[in-house]
């Protein structure tokens, strides 16, 4: 399906749209958490501006994604409303737009902060704009997967820009939220599905079936247990963290035992998938928001 011709005028609001305000809020929380939970200090206006940068460079890759994937949208129901494929934006327009905020981004934070952490975030941008969209996910039902790194970053930077290096904890913590990323897309994409079969993306559910998805669900459930808790193990946090990350994550893990081990009728409603896709949301909010409460109480005497 193609994209409509723009008929409409875009406003700031289009603009805005294009950079995916509901998933940018995790971006920048989780940014922002990786910064405060950092050991060491960063000047507030810097710490804002480091900030600033991880969302003006989240926005500007998903305003690239949805120039590449302009007709793609057109033809889900999920999308159709975005601004390319509705008839409000041009697609160079959403193009010019993301280069902006995705050079802009890389360069403040580099002159305002330093460049280990402006390397960081503009792979980050690659990463999603150029690695998951073009390339993974059109041609590899493993796309979710692999392209989990890309929301993975915020806290890595944001734990960067307060240090200046890359230690053990902000590699945890990228990959807390790296293998959280399936089994939370996945749910999404078992009560969606039509959509992605509709313009031929090879989902996992689409190409391997729900049997194959629902176990992969459970799979991943099992291993983020572990490795959510692991900045406790090695001494990253207190026990505040620890014993909350083990709580959440085995009610994580609870919530993917019925979505796992159950089949689906034409008529199912998909509750349990469709409440593992929100506690998998309110589960990485919790999760790092009790990692900043944690370096709160027990000040900077961890890693």
């Amino acid at each position: 399906m193609k994209v409509l011709a723009q008929t409409l005028p875009t406003d700031w609001r289009d603009f805005f749209a294009l950079t995916k305000p509901r998933v940018m809020t995790l971006v920048i929380f989780t940014g922002l958490c990786g910064l405060l939970a950092a050991p060491g200090s960063i000047h507030p206006v810097l710490g804002f501006t480091a900030i600033l940068c991880i969302a003006l460079g989240a926005g500007g890759a998903a305003a690239l994604n949805q120039w590449w994937e302009s007709d793609l949208d057109a033809g889900m129901k999920r999308t159709a409303r975005r601004p390319i494929p509705s008839g409000r934006m041009a697609r160079t327009d959403a193009r010019d737009f993301g280069i902006v905020l995705s050079v802009a981004s890389v360069g403040i934070m580099g002159v305002a902060i330093h460049w280990l952490a402006a390397i960081i975030l503009a792979i980050s941008i690659v990463y999603y704009a150029v690695v998951y969209t073009i390339w993974l996910k059109p041609r590899t039902p493993q796309n979710i997967v692999i392209g989990g790194g890309a929301g993975a970053f915020p806290p890595m930077i944001g734990w960067i820009a307060v240090t200046g290096d890359i230690t053990l904890m902000p590699v945890l913590l990228f990959a807390i939220i790296f293998f959280w990323t399936p089994p939370h897309f996945w749910a999404l994409a078992l009560f969606v599905q039509s959509d992605y079969a509709k313009v031929g993306i090879p989902m996992m559910p689409v190409v391997r079936g729900e049997k194959s998805t629902r176990l992969q669900i459970i799979v991943y459930a099992v291993l983020l247990l572990p490795l959510a808790a692991a900045p406790w193990f090695i001494g990253g946090t207190g026990a505040i963290y620890g014993v909350t990350a083990l709580v959440l994550s085995i009610a994580f893990l609870l919530m993917a035992v019925p979505v796992a081990f159950r089949k689906s009728a034409p008529d199912d409603t998909m509750k349990p998938e469709k409440r593992l896709f929100a506690f998998s949301i309110i589960y990485l909010f919790a999760l790092f928001g009790v990692l900043v409460a944690d370096r709160v109480i027990y000040g900077q005497g961890y890693l």
